[in-house]
């Protein structure tokens, strides 16, 4: 896959605190007291309906729950990318996280594969987290 100027999120009142962290490197998702894990960055938790959510850092594993390979752009962004992965990994940690699984061939790419949290260059502050396989 080649280098991709990919269209920047732009923060809100909830998600800023988890775009911060990934300008530094970090990679945070939110617990409850009720002990729900929970991503992305929300008011409420979708388990029980507590305010009460605390950001912690994510150990950066996990596994391909389910993907597909773009081979024709999704974006305007993407046009020169040639055939890229869109994946759904399921964190260690529990929650699910859409994201590109790179450093690899799109059909190396199978569902239970072991991943690893990298992030692609920071612009305007925010580092977008990515998926690689994990190193062995």
């Amino acid at each position: 896959m080649t280098a991709i100027d990919r269209p920047v999120p732009r923060p809100s009142e909830h998600s800023a605190a988890f775009w911060a962290a990934t300008a530094e490197g970090r990679f945070v998702i939110q617990t409850c007291a009720c002990g729900k894990a929970i991503f992305y960055p929300r008011v409420n938790c979708p388990a029980c309906g507590s305010t009460e959510l605390t950001d912690v850092d994510a150990g950066g594993g996990g596994s391909v729950f389910t993907y597909t390979v773009a081979r024709r752009p999704t974006h305007r962004s993407f046009a020169e990318a040639g055939p890229y992965v869109i994946a759904i990994v399921e964190l260690d940690e529990g929650p699910h996280v859409t994201t590109n699984i790179v450093d690899c061939e799109p059909d190396e790419v199978e569902i239970g594969m072991r991943v690893e949290l990298t992030f692609a260059d920071e612009v305007d502050g925010i580092a977008l987290p990515l998926f690689r396989p994990a190193s062995a």
